[in-house]
């Protein structure tokens, strides 16, 4: 399971003002923002810009001047393959550490999609048992119990982090993970990647 929420995309145009530096072009550009404030490319910058993207790494800074904020629910065993994209990346995360004990644990905090009926049985043992040593913590503080469900907790527990990136690190993110095994990188690449401002012409490229 893999949610993608409150997503902002932005800085558009100083990003391609900034890759017409180099030659004086700025009298081409020819982007707006419709009525609703949203940026749209004209098209010589879009031209301008699909040309740079498709030139290489070198050529393309602008689009690590295209920011990206979401906040992405998924399990912990999706994180820890994220994680890899630590550089240009920030991500503020809900605290396993401080707030595990704070709520009852329920299956809805897990990801179990595609677990089966025998196994499904044998997480809600697993989560009840959570459940009791959580209360027993509640009652006692005693740090061996949390160290008890902080080290028996499974990694399909669900965290919430709110993420920044930009649009360089999409496409390496996007050109890593599209073919992977995991469903939660297909919709990290396939819903919320594909569903973002000219993702097709300057993430995705497939005609390059």
């Amino acid at each position: 399971m893999l949610k993608a929420e409150r997503i902002e995309v932005m800085n558009f145009h100083n990003a391609i003002r900034g890759a017409r530096n180099p030659l004086n072009s700025w009298a081409r550009s020819d982007s707006s923002y419709d009525e609703s404030g949203n940026f749209i490319f004209g098209e010589n910058d879009l031209s301008l810009a699909v040309r740079l993207r498709k030139a290489g790494s070198d050529h393309r800074k602008f689009l690590r001047q295209i920011f990206v904020t979401v906040d992405i629910t998924a399990p912990m065993y999706w994180w820890k393959e994220y994680d890899t994209y630590k550089v240009g990346t920030v991500a503020n995360s809900t605290s396993t550490m401080h707030k595990i004990t704070s709520a009852p644990f329920d299956i809805s905090q897990f990801s179990c999609d595609r677990m089966d009926e025998p196994t499904l049985k044998q997480m809600q043992l697993v989560i009840d048992y959570l459940e009791q040593l959580r209360l027993k913590y509640l009652e006692t503080k005693d740090k061996q119990i949390w160290y008890d469900i902080i080290q028996f907790l499974p990694s399909s527990y669900n965290q919430m982090r709110t993420c920044t990136m930009n649009y360089e690190n999409l496409i390496s993110m996007y050109n890593s993970r599209c073919n992977h095994k995991l469903d939660e990188w297909h919709v990290f690449c396939d819903e919320f990647i594909a569903s973002l401002p000219y993702a097709r012409e300057l993430i995705i490229c497939r005609d390059e």
